[in-house]
């Protein structure tokens, strides 16, 4: 998976520390890649109005999406966000990925 951080002029740089602090929080940093682009193409592609942009893209399944533009969330909120896209298994509180802090595996 990666996150592709979109921006034309804006700062970028609150929005790259707090998905960075969020995929670190839940130790995902190891396994979602998180790039920068301010390309034409990616933008009419997910007709992108106001940035920065955040961009979600799963290359093994050929999806991409824009998950919110304009306004950044709150860290909780980009927490919450991760959590909800990555899959967990219906019968624990583990990630397939790595354990973490609330995981009942350990």
């Amino acid at each position: 998976m990666k996150v592709i951080l979109f921006w034309e002029w804006q700062d970028l740089n609150n929005l790259k520390e707090i998905v960075t602090i969020s995929l670190q929080d839940l130790w995902l940093d190891d396994f979602i890649e998180v790039t920068e682009s301010n390309d034409d193409k990616l933008k009419q592609e997910l007709s992108i109005k106001e940035t920065p942009a955040l961009i979600i893209e799963e290359e093994s399944i050929e999806f991409k999406d824009m998950i919110f533009e304009w306004q950044i969330p709150p860290i909780d909120e980009i927490k919450s966000m991760f959590i909800s896209i990555i899959w967990w298994s219906s019968d624990s509180s583990c990630s397939p990925l790595k354990c973490s802090s609330w995981c009942s595996c350990g």
